[in-house]
């Protein structure tokens, strides 16, 4: 039986759910076990996590390669076994720390970092979760992972003083661990830190301004507008050339099999030479949105110029 909801919905997760307990309410909500997220969020933690509906779900992969934007409340002058404030304080140390040399600190982690996994985390060492281990009270040498730092911001630094804490934001690679990375800025200020708050305001082009809860998901449902809040799963290769196939080989595109450049329809711009034209778009290893004439999405094609052939790389058409 074919998927009733095929695509992307942007999920506002609330504190206290992990990421898999919003997949597991929302096959719930929706009637269908055909789901899953792109990028764990702490249950603590509030925020964007997209979720792939059905033919979505091909995207997960793809998905959580993308760029990240989170803000971040960091306290200072503690340490805990999990880095947030959450875990076992470990260590509380005093606080002499100026808005320059915070400022200091911060900037010094923007760009290419080596970053250490925390023991609470889902990376797998020898065929196990690190937080498996860290809960049996085990700690493992951890390789560090190359991650990206775009940028950081300081927003807020109003409590540094009085209550120790500061807000920033920063915008990320996959991978990158937040609460690691207040950890590492205490480390480096001297004083310790662990993350107070967290909250990913952005995922590739999904923001927190058009994120759902999953009760507005149930309304949404009841009242027949949820399919205005899922995005098509073509809306991430809104970057990718558009081309047309021709009804003459729609039942190759149904298939999922390949289909020459004959099949395209011409859809060169007005004045535009056809075999200059052709010559730029059609290049060995491009990708393309295929589409029917009659405008259906079929999937994402990518362009052998040996063979002529337009070669399915993924596949979301359902009959």
């Amino acid at each position: 039986m074919p998927n009733k909801y095929n695509g992307l919905i942007n999920i506002y997760k609330e504190p206290g759910f992990t990421s898999n307990d919003v997949v597991a309410k929302l096959r719930g909500i929706l009637k269908q076990k055909k789901i899953g997220h792109t990028g764990t969020l702490d249950p603590d933690a509030v925020g964007v996590l997209v979720v792939c509906l059905g033919t979505g779900t091909k995207l997960v992969e793809m998905l959580t390669d993308h760029d990240k934007e989170y803000i971040a409340v960091v306290r200072l002058g503690v340490s805990t076994d999990t880095q947030d404030m959450s875990g076992q304080i470990l260590e509380e140390n005093e606080v002499n720390v100026t808005r320059q040399e915070l400022k200091d600190a911060v900037a010094a982690f923007v760009g290419d970092y080596d970053q250490i996994p925390p023991m609470y985390s889902a990376v797998k060492v020898g065929g196990k979760k690190l937080y498996e281990l860290a809960r049996e009270g085990k700690e493992i040498e951890r390789k560090p992972r190359k991650i990206h730092i775009d940028a950081i911001t300081i927003l807020d630094d109003s409590h540094l003083e009085s209550d120790y804490l500061f807000t920033i934001e920063v915008k990320c690679s996959k991978g990158t661990y937040i609460r690691t990375l207040c950890h590492d800025i205490g480390l480096r200020l001297g004083c310790g830190a662990a993350m107070q708050h967290l909250t990913r305001t952005r995922v590739g082009a999904f923001n927190l301004e058009t994120a759902v809860t999953l009760s507005q998901v149930e309304q949404m449902r009841d009242n027949g507008t949820l399919e205005e809040h899922i995005q098509s799963p073509e809306f991430i290769f809104r970057d990718l050339d558009r081309i047309h196939v021709q009804d003459s080989a729609r039942a190759l595109l149904e298939n999922g099999n390949s289909f020459r450049l004959s099949n395209v329809l011409n859809e060169d711009p007005d004045g535009v030479n056809d075999k200059e034209y052709a010559k730029e778009m059609f290049k060995d290893g491009n990708s393309f949105r295929v589409y029917s004439e009659d405008n259906t999405f079929f999937g994402i094609y990518k362009y052998n110029e040996k063979t002529r052939l337009f070669n399915v790389d993924k596949f979301f058409f359902e009959k």
